[in-house]
């Protein structure tokens, strides 16, 4: 647990949360110069709608299409959907013309947007009104989130002061996405508000009427001081939230420890391009297309099905740092998909790769960095940045082992595209690796298990409570163990036994634990409590 501990904010005003009249009235003057007579008396509602005409947009409505829940029976059976299908029905009725909405900070790129259009999807399809905000933000803000995010998983990120500057901006940012956000949300509405760049938002919704969640999906096991500083930053914002939901129990801070937080872990959909079942010949197709491997070519086409049930043709290629031509098909591939994120440790992946080319001589294995175009993730904006550090590492690696590595940027213009080539990309992996030194939940992970590959993966955060060590995938217990991680994944790459061993476990534990029935079950639960 994370103790806040006492005297929080000391030598500082804490100030109170923003109001909505007042907060919009703020950006109002901010955006229009002085107020005109009368404005400050007008209603919140009225105050933020007069805004919403008047001011720049900034909030992003995000289409979601319904998919039919029977989709799900030929992984979990017909009485799981009926159970799922009865309890939406009953929360439709609960919800009485109100709508649930979700808001969090991008629409692509990391597991949060992809988990928002899978549940919403599903639950759209039993009638209930869900919807999905995303907030719009400055580079200012976004350093500011990303130092939280890393704080929170106990690294200091940049190292920039979480002070009242850092304040200055986050609230700066909330009160131009306010009014926006009060137009669209009536007083009885659920707002689900996803992760730290969402939590200033908590109490003016909750004072406009709101029924206010906070779901946080990062998170550190121990009392880091880098944790609490994070925990500290955020602590003004948390009054007016119902209910507050983690990925894990350890994550909760000691102030939120009470009836109130809730638990559920992440999910994915067995049907979404990324994880939808895919014909080899379709996955040696993607591969040779994007130009991950090298094969002839053939008229089998680059295909998946998209969230809609269309068809959909992978027509991007991928943009690959490498030295020499790409591997065959028949190369064994080790995989590790990620963000470009110093906490996805990359420059360890290259290094503990290089040591298990020295410790086990006879095998052929490349390694493929793979990970979104560094400018396609509006909310990450280390991206760049650390791309180019992968490169530098990459660049002095010994040459014979240089030829061995790839690094992959993946086109992000259109999202399903992008998430069939990463499912064809897993489903071809030898090996797939996430030795992340810190990690919120790691659907990454969840999605390798679904496709039957073995993992090995640090043990931290989430990634602890999907791999059974030695039943559904291998453990790295310190991820910063080059020597562990080389013997590791050569074991693994050198034992075709054990490899499709670990696959089926790790198959099925998914099915039984991480697919999307088993979230909307929780969250219709959550918000039940609520209504």
């Amino acid at each position: 647990m994370t103790s806040l501990g006492p005297g929080i904010g000391s030598g500082r005003a804490k100030k109170e949360p923003l109001d909505p009249a007042t907060a919009v009235q703020r950006n109002g003057c901010a955006l229009r110069g002085p107020c005109g007579p009368g404005l400050g008396e007008l209603a919140a509602g009225a105050v933020a709608a007069y805004l919403l005409a008047m001011a720049p947009t900034t909030i992003e409505e995000v289409n979601v299409s319904p998919i039919p829940l029977d989709k799900f029976a030929p992984y979990v059976g017909d009485n799981a959907v009926a159970t799922v299908r009865k309890a939406g029905q009953a929360l439709r009725e609960r919800l009485a013309g109100h709508v649930v909405w979700n808001v969090n900070s991008t629409a692509r790129g990391g597991g949060v947007a992809e988990l928002l259009r899978s549940l919403l999807a599903y639950a759209r399809s039993v009638g209930i009104d869900t919807r999905w905000l995303v907030i719009g933000g400055n580079p200012d803000f976004f350093r500011v989130t990303k130092r939280l995010h890393n704080a929170l998983h106990g690294e200091p990120g940049d190292g920039t002061p979480l002070d009242d500057a850092a304040h200055d901006i986050y609230d700066q940012t909330t009160r131009e996405n306010l009014p926006e956000v009060l137009a669209l949300v009536k007083p009885g509405d659920v707002v689900i508000l996803h992760d730290p760049q969402t939590a200033g938002l908590i109490g003016p919704l909750a004072a406009h009427g709101a029924k206010v969640i906070w779901r946080c999906h990062i998170g550190h096991d121990t009392d880091h001081p880098q944790v609490m500083t994070g925990w500290q930053f955020l602590d003004r914002y948390f009054e007016g939230a119902s209910r507050f939901v983690f990925s894990r129990k350890t994550y909760i801070p000691d102030k939120l420890n009470h009836h109130r937080s809730r638990i559920i872990p992440p999910s994915i959909d067995p049907l979404s391009a990324k994880n939808q079942p895919m014909a080899e010949d379709v996955v040696r197709s993607i591969l040779t297309h994007t130009g991950l491997v090298a094969q002839p070519s053939s008229d089998v086409v680059p295909s998946f099905v998209r969230e809609d049930g269309s068809p959909g043709r992978v027509d991007r290629a991928a943009d690959v740092m490498r030295l020499g031509p790409a591997p065959s098909f028949d190369v064994p591939l080790v995989i590790q998909v990620s963000r470009w994120d110093r906490l996805k440790d990359h420059g360890g992946v290259m290094r503990g790769f290089a040591a298990m080319v020295d410790a086990f001589p006879t095998t052929e294995a490349e390694l493929l960095l793979v990970g979104p175009n560094v400018h396609a993730v509006a909310d990450d904006p280390e991206g760049a940045e650390v791309f180019a550090e992968i490169v530098d590492e990459w660049r002095a690696l010994p040459r014979g082992t240089r030829q061995r590595v790839h690094l992959v940027n993946l086109p992000m213009a259109d999202i399903e595209e992008n998430a069939a080539i990463v499912n064809a990309l897993q489903r071809h992996a030898a090996v797939i690796v996430q030795k992340s030194l810190r990690e919120g939940f790691g659907l990454t992970v969840t999605e390798a298990m679904w496709k039957a590959r073995p993992v090995l993966a640090s043990a931290v955060g989430g990634i602890q409570d999907q791999i059974v060590a030695g039943e559904s995938g291998v453990l790295l217990e310190d991820p910063t163990d080059l020597d562990a991680f080389a013997r590791q994944l050569g074991a693994v790459l050198t034992d075709p036994a054990l490899a499709a061993r670990l696959g089926e476990g790790a198959r099925e534990r998914v099915r039984d634990r991480f697919l999307g029935v088993h979230s909307l079950l929780n969250y219709a639960a959550l918000i039940d409590d609520l209504l």
